[in-house]
């Protein structure tokens, strides 16, 4: 079951994207949801907090990496 994308979770970068300068498994947050869910607003920052980025992505270009435990739960759940 795929976990919806929230406002402020973090998220990675699925496939390159040379488009926007992004390679697969770059981190961003989650600043901005468009529509239902279909689309994102998300800002990447450098190891000091300088943000390199700040993109609108597909759902199908990201995938969560942290959403407030629910992952961990669902999957214990269907084991």
């Amino acid at each position: 079951m795929a976990m919806p994308i929230e406002l402020l979770d973090t998220v990675a970068v699925a496939t390159d994207l040379p488009d926007h300068g992004l390679t697969a498994g770059e981190v961003g947050a989650v600043v901005e949801v468009f529509g239902r869910g279909e689309a994102f607003e998300v800002e990447f920052c450098d190891r000091t907090g300088e943000t390199y980025g700040l993109h609108t992505l597909r759902a199908e270009q990201l995938v969560p990496l942290h959403n407030r435990g629910q992952a961990f739960r669902l999957r214990a759940q269907a084991a």
